[in-house]
Order: structure tokens, then C-alpha cells, then sequence
């Protein structure tokens, strides 16, 4: 299994709150993430994965462990991959109101973006904006297209965008600026469940055309 090496300089951190540190991971934050989920450190209450950066949330009233101060203050260190995360397979109707302009956009057909939209393999790289949103990291580099110059003030639950480097699926109605392409009907936020978030980092993703 192939090894990553994260220099010193990747893994800066600071003390954002009494509570809490805030690693500056870079393209690194799913790894580290993983590694410090395996660790089971003792204090930490939470792990949140953000966008290059993932934050520790403490025990109130509890320092921070050695062994994570021994980690973000090591020279470097090794991290093999975590075992993989679970797997969705996502229904999706291809009616967006910005489809045909995102295809415009990229150049392609219809059929050409749908089909390569539906091989793509997502990965949940952090969760925020509502509960439940996943990031989803995959699209290519040429597909990265803006968001909207105006955001909307209600995009409907269920709806599949792209957005920047992301796809992502709106859980609940709320306002948004991303480019719809699609929507779905998977429960991807519930309250009362054990977990509610339907995705978690790490996760992978695949859009099926339904």
C-alpha cells in the first residue's frame, strides 16, 4: 500500500477556540482525518474536515492529547490509507434548469456531460453549508465551472449541482448559487437517525441516471 508523507509545512495549526484546534491540512485533509479517527485520541469529541483544513474539537476543560501535538509537530510523517469508505450509488433525473447551459459551457453534448457526470467517482471530501451537504470532489479540471453571479433564494431538497471543483446535492430547500443540474429523491439528512448525514468524508459516490 503507498505511503504519503506530509511535511511539517502542510500540517501548520493553531488554538481557534479554548477548545478547539485548527489544522491547515492542504490537499491532505481526508488523510489526516482518517488517521486521527484510527487514533482514537483520547479528549477529542469531534473531527471536522473543511476545505484544506480539518479542526479538533476537545473535551471543555481537557488539553490537548500528546500524541496529536506529537503528530502536528512532527518533522513528517507517514499515513498509509484508510480503509475505504462506504459506498452510494445515487438516482439521479438529468432536468437541472442549468444543465443545457453548463453543457454549453464545457462544450459537450447533453448525453456527453450526463454520461461523464455518471462515471465519475465522487468522494466526500467535508460536510457544511446545511446538514447533510457533501462536498463531492472528482470533476475534472476542465469541468470546474463558476457559480451563478446571483445566488437563488430557494433551490428545491434533492437537488444535484456543481459548483467550483464540486458536486454537490442540496438535503433540504434552501437558498443557493450553484448551477443545477439534476435532482434526486435520497434522504441525504435525518434527524432521528443514529447517523444522520447520509454521507461521511471519505465516502464514495456515483451518480446512476434514473
Amino acid at each position: 500500500m503507498t505511503k504519503m508523507t506530509v511535511s511539517r509545512e502542510t500540517i501548520s495549526w493553531r488554538w481557534v477556540t479554548d477548545r478547539g484546534v485548527r489544522l491547515a491540512t492542504g490537499k491532505a485533509t481526508l488523510p489526516v482525518y482518517h488517521m486521527l479517527m484510527e487514533a482514537g485520541l483520547p479528549g477529542v469529541v469531534e473531527l471536522v474536515p473543511a476545505d484544506g483544513s480539518l479542526l479538533v474539537v476537545l473535551k471543555p476543560g481537557t488539553q490537548a492529547p500528546s500524541r496529536l501535538l506529537d503528530i502536528i509537530n512532527s518533522q513528517s510523517f507517514d499515513m498509509t490509507p484508510a480503509r475505504p469508505g462506504r459506498e452510494h450509488e445515487i438516482g439521479v433525473v438529468f432536468d437541472g434548469l442549468d444543465l443545457p447551459d453548463v453543457a454549453d459551457k464545457l462544450e459537450l453534448s447533453l448525453p456527453g456531460l450526463i454520461e461523464g457526470l455518471c462515471k465519475t467517482q465522487f468522494v466526500v471530501k467535508f460536510l457544511g453549508f446545511q446538514p447533510g451537504f457533501a462536498y463531492l470532489e472528482g470533476l475534472p479540471q476542465e469541468w470546474h465551472i463558476p457559480r451563478l453571479e446571483t445566488p437563488r433564494k430557494s433551490v428545491p431538497a434533492g437537488s444535484v449541482a456543481l459548483g467550483g471543483a464540486y458536486c454537490g446535492i442540496y438535503p433540504a430547500q434552501g437558498p443557493g448559487g450553484w448551477r443545477l443540474i439534476g435532482r434526486t429523491d435520497a434522504r441525504l439528512f435525518n434527524p432521528v437517525a443514529s447517523s444522520p448525514a447520509l454521507f461521511q468524508p471519505g465516502d464514495s459516490v456515483r451518480l446512476v441516471s434514473a
